[in-house]
C-alpha cells in the first residue's frame, strides 16, 4: 500500500512541474526543486525539469492536480480553487489506504512559483504516512524542439 501511496504522491510532484498559470506563467523549461519533510526531517533537494508547451500552460486546475491511482480505495472528486495567482486543492481517498493529499500554489510571477503539497495516509486507522513536499518552479529558457 505504500506504493500505491507514494505513485499518487509522485503524479502529484510530476504534475507541479507540468501546469502554468495561463495569464502569468510563461511556456518553456522549467526547473523544480522539491525538498521532503517526512517526521520532522527534511531530505536533500531534488531537482527535476520539463518543458511546458502553451497547451499545458492554459489549463492550471487540471496540470497541477494529482492523478488519483489507487488500489482497494474509492477517491472522491478533487476539491479546486483558482484565486488570482493561488491554486489550491484537496483529494481525499478511503478505503484499504486512507488519503488525503492537499496542495497550495502561489505563482508571484511569469517565471517562477513556489508549492506545498501534504500526503497523510492511514491503513486501519495507524498512520503509515505524513508527508511536505515543498516545490519551487523556475523558468530557465525556451524548449529546444
Amino acid at each position: 500500500m505504500f506504493v500505491v501511496c507514494r505513485i499518487i504522491v509522485t503524479s502529484a510532484a510530476l504534475f507541479a512541474v507540468s501546469g502554468a498559470l495561463a495569464d502569468g506563467i510563461d511556456p518553456g523549461l522549467w526547473r523544480v526543486i522539491t525538498r521532503t519533510e517526512t517526521g520532522g526531517v527534511i531530505g536533500p533537494p531534488h531537482e527535476s525539469s520539463k518543458c511546458l508547451t502553451a497547451e499545458e500552460t492554459h489549463d492550471l486546475a487540471t496540470t497541477f492536480s494529482p492523478v488519483a491511482g489507487t488500489v482497494n480505495s474509492i477517491c472522491g472528486p478533487i476539491e479546486r480553487k483558482l484565486d488570482g495567482s493561488r491554486l489550491t486543492w484537496r483529494l481525499l481517498c478511503q478505503g484499504q489506504l486512507d488519503m488525503e493529499l492537499t496542495g497550495e500554489f502561489d505563482f508571484d510571477s511569469p517565471h517562477h512559483y513556489t508549492a506545498t503539497v501534504r500526503t497523510k495516509a492511514a491503513m486501519a486507522g495507524r498512520q503509515m504516512v505524513d508527508s511536505q513536499n515543498t516545490l519551487e518552479g523556475q523558468w530557465v529558457s525556451g524548449c529546444q524542439r
